[in-house]
C-alpha cells in the first residue's frame, strides 16, 4: 500500500461540484492499493500517518503529529499510485488492486484513522474527484507498507 501525504492548512474533494470531504489543517493523503495488500498494510500506514512528526513545533521544528496538533486527515483512493511507466510511456496499472479488493482496504484505513480518535473525511471511491489543497511547507511525504522507498 502506497500513501502521498501532504501537509495541508486545508483540502477539499468534490465529485461533479459536490463536497465529498474537506478538512483545514491536517494531511491530504493520497492511498494506493496493490494486489498483495492486506489489513496489516493498512494499519501499519494508519498508524504511520497519525504519528508522522510533521507539523512545527513552537521552535519552528517539524515535531509534532496531526494528533498533536488538533488536525484531520482527508483520505483520497488514488490507484495510479501504482501506474508503472518503466516499460514506455503509458502507464501500467498491473499492480494496482481489483476494485473490490481496493475498496475494502481504502474504508479499512478509513476505519482505523478514525480509531486513532482522529477525524477523517473522504473522497468518493472510483469517482472522478477534483482535489484542491494548500500544501504548507510545502511537506510532501511518500510512504510504502512494504518499505520500497
Amino acid at each position: 500500500m502506497r500513501a502521498v501525504v501532504q501537509r495541508v492548512s486545508r483540502a477539499k474533494v468534490s465529485v461533479d461540484e459536490w463536497t465529498s470531504g474537506e478538512i483545514g489543517l491536517g494531511l491530504l493523503v493520497l492511498l494506493g492499493v496493490a494486489h498483495e495488500d492486506t489489513e496489516a498494510d493498512a494499519t501499519y500506514l494508519a498508524e504511520k500517518i497519525a504519528g508522522l512528526r510533521i507539523f512545527e513545533d513552537e521552535d519552528g521544528k517539524m515535531n509534532l503529529s496531526v494528533q498533536q496538533v488538533g488536525g484531520s486527515v482527508l483520505a483520497v483512493s488514488q490507484f495510479t499510485l501504482y501506474g508503472d511507466t518503466r516499460r514506455g510511456k503509458r502507464p501500467s496499472f498491473d499492480d494496482a488492486a481489483p476494485p473490490d479488493q481496493a475498496r475494502r482496504l481504502y474504508e479499512f484505513f478509513v476505519a482505523r484513522v478514525q480509531d486513532l480518535g482522529l477525524r477523517c473525511e473522504t473522497g468518493r471511491f472510483q469517482e472522478m474527484m477534483q482535489v484542491e489543497l494548500v500544501n504548507e511547507g510545502p511537506v510532501t511525504i511518500l510512504l510504502d507498507s512494504k518499505k520500497a522507498f
